[in-house]
């Protein structure tokens, strides 16, 4: 092992959240060293013994104070952020879900982090979108089950 791999950080998981209403998806504007500015899927990390569906439960909670019925299982992302002022390399694990009542919306409980939340058509998503999410519309993925 090279000396510089020996201080690289450890991978992590992140879990993120394609939350869909009607044909539009959650998004909020990302506020971090990683990513900052860019338009994001709500989540964050894996917890000690969490399930993913544990996981992104929490974090759109955390985040935006809105609650999930059913989480479905998408796909798993390997994501390494070279150029970022602190370098890191993510494992993100990708679920869908619909909201538990239509009618919530949401808040930002984590100004913090991010600048706001909003739900965009998915044909006309904004720029510029966080690194993980970028890499999953260039593939041609589609989150809705009928596309």
């Amino acid at each position: 092992m090279e000396r510089d791999e020996a201080k690289a950080p450890a991978p992590r998981v992140a879990v993120v959240l394609f939350l869909l209403k009607d044909k539009s998806v959650l998004l909020g504007r990302r506020r971090s060293s990683v990513g900052d500015s860019t338009f994001a899927l709500p989540g964050g990390h894996l917890e000690f013994g969490e399930s993913f569906e544990e996981c992104a439960a929490r974090e759109l909670r955390e985040e935006t104070g809105l609650e999930i019925n059913k989480t479905e299982f998408l796909t798993v992302t390997n994501n390494v952020f070279r150029e970022e002022p602190k370098p890191c390399h993510y494992v993100t694990v990708f679920l869908r879900a619909n909201l538990a009542d239509p009618e919530q919306l949401p808040q930002n409980l984590e100004p913090e982090k991010c600048y706001g939340w909003d739900w965009y058509d998915w044909d006309h998503l904004p720029n510029p979108l966080f690194l993980p999410l970028e890499k999953m519309v260039k593939t041609g993925f589609n989150p809705f089950p009928d596309h």
